[in-house]
């Protein structure tokens, strides 16, 4: 059984479409990322298989149990951290625990063996007395999930769980999930960092509402990456973007970071033309040269050719 399942699931505000006919399907244990810019809807689709939202047309499922007759047996099942911290300021760590134990209904004895186990897994034991107002960001996130891990839930769905904190925290986080599907916990997450996208076992990316494809991070590159791609450094990376619109054979160029990442159509001079065109229009290259493609460079490849598609 899959532990998501979605069909054709849309989700409507008024005239705005969040949700355009989404349909996918997650097994259990795998670590799955939802993938994308903001605003592309993926908080939207995980309110839903939360049972947080009604979709406005389609079906889905958790667990074989559909996320509108039957939302109240899948919010007992599953755990939830939204991408905006929801816990209680005031109150300290293991208090903030406590509290959400008796959400989830867990009895006294229960809740303070399941505090115990989690805090040690989280690797906050020693700073469960801490008022939760003066923990790092990092932190704070980690508390978070602690707390939607209390009633042992079979899934978790994190909603964008690392924004707004530094790199080296997030993959501390990442470590965190990675201990959770080691112990068959599927992990549904949503995040807009491309290279953390990295991690998961499969991916599914979308934009604007639309699923645009889905797959390992393996097969994503080598099915939707044509030509080679080639990162340049130079002083206005935003003008050389705008630059590349005029030269044969680019499939498509973007700003990444202070580089640019153009990819070409295979040809042995590639990097000389590059050379030239950004002299011609009095731009200097710094550095050229080919790299492997990112999940960013298929994501700027999808879009691109879905936008050549349009009418």
């Amino acid at each position: 059984m899959e532990a998501v399942y979605l069909e054709s699931v849309v989700k409507k505000f008024g005239d705005f479409t969040a949700v355009d006919h989404i349909s996918l399907a997650v097994t259990e244990g795998e670590i799955f990322g939802f993938l994308g810019p903001n605003g592309a809807g993926k908080s939207t689709t995980i309110r839903m298989l939360c049972g947080l939202l009604i979709p406005t047309s389609g079906t889905a499922f958790v667990h074989g149990l559909d996320i509108v007759t039957q939302s109240e047996e899948i919010k007992a099942r599953l755990g939830y951290m939204s991408q905006r911290f929801s816990l209680y300021e005031d109150l300290r760590v293991e208090e903030n625990m406590r509290f959400f134990g008796g959400i989830y209904g867990l009895g006294n004895s229960e809740c303070r063996q399941r505090i115990n186990e989690v805090l040690e897994e989280i690797g906050l034991s020693d700073r469960r007395q801490h008022m939760t107002r003066d923990l790092p960001g990092g932190i704070k996130q980690r508390l978070a999930l602690g707390c939607a891990l209390l009633h042992k839930p079979s899934i978790i769905f994190l909603d964008e769980p690392t924004s707004g904190v530094d790199p080296a925290t997030r993959r501390n986080f990442w470590d965190l999930i990675y201990d959770l599907a080691d112990n068959k916990v599927t992990v549904f997450v949503t995040t807009h960092y491309m290279e953390e996208a990295e991690y998961c076992n499969r991916i599914g990316l979308i934009n604007h509402g639309k699923l645009i494809a889905a797959g390992t991070p393996q097969q994503l590159k080598k099915n939707h990456i044509d030509g080679e791609v080639y990162e340049v450094e130079t002083p206005d990376v935003l003008a050389a973007v705008e630059t590349m619109a005029d030269i044969d054979g680019v499939l498509d160029a973007a700003v990444f970071g202070r580089t640019m990442h153009v990819r070409l159509k295979k040809a042995a001079d590639a990097e000389n033309t590059l050379r030239r065109h950004l002299a011609s229009s009095g731009l200097q290259a710094t550095r050229i040269r080919t790299i492997k493609p990112t999940l960013e460079d298929v994501f700027v490849a999808l879009v691109s050719q879905r936008t050549e598609r349009k009418p």
